[in-house]
């Protein structure tokens, strides 16, 4: 239950991230082109959703066994010692991810609690936004622009979903419904189309 409501908010937020990058992207040049304006807002709202796209993409890219590898040298070893190879590799993946959730949660804390003030430089954070929750002083809005720890955010959560996607991949890995972590066949299959391909231009 726990595992199917993380997938469909990854995958939600995606699909979201995506959207809304097309969509201001699409707002900004019908501005600039047609009434000969702009959004002064619009390539920082897409920088960070970009960013957003990136590192959730990255534990969804694990979860789909889409992150590239080479496994030349592992597929040389019995089966046995490829699994604990395999394993050795996940290990060290968590470790990382570990590492940096680690980090990733320091670095975005301070923003949360010691520098909450700062904001980013021209992204507008509605009134009505921050009254709903209770970002206000005095009956007055904190901020003008959107605060920096929000967009900052997806550090500690791309950290913990990456590391969430890991932790499953060495399970999938250990009952053998899984033999790797990587989707070294999309690379194979890419060379092979490539060969293909200037064989045919030839």
């Amino acid at each position: 239950m726990v595992s199917r409501l993380i997938n469909e908010l990854e995958e939600t937020l995606i699909a979201v991230l995506l959207a809304l990058m097309t969509i201001i992207t699409f707002a900004n040049v019908v501005a600039r082109y047609v009434f000969n304006s702009n959004l002064l807002w619009a390539l920082e709202a897409t920088t960070y959703l970009f960013a957003w796209l990136v590192i959730l993409g990255a534990s969804y890219g694990v979860k789909v066994s889409a992150h590239l590898g080479i496994d030349a040298l592992v597929n040389r070893f019995p089966h046995t010692v490829r699994h604990r190879l395999t394993l050795l590799a996940v290990l060290a993946c968590v470790a990382y991810a570990g590492i940096m959730l680690y980090g990733s949660w320091e670095y975005w804390s301070r923003f949360f609690y010691k520098l909450s003030f700062l904001e980013t430089q021209d992204i507008p954070f509605p009134a009505w936004i921050q009254q709903l929750f209770g970002l206000t002083e005095d009956g007055a809005p904190l901020y003008e622009k959107l605060p920096r720890y929000i967009p900052y955010f997806v550090l500690p959560l791309g950290m913990f979903l990456l590391l969430l996607r890991f932790l499953q991949a060495g399970y999938m890995v250990m009952v053998g419904h899984r033999p790797l972590i990587i989707a070294s066949h999309e690379a194979e299959d890419m060379l092979a189309e490539a060969e293909q391909a200037r064989k045919r231009g030839h």
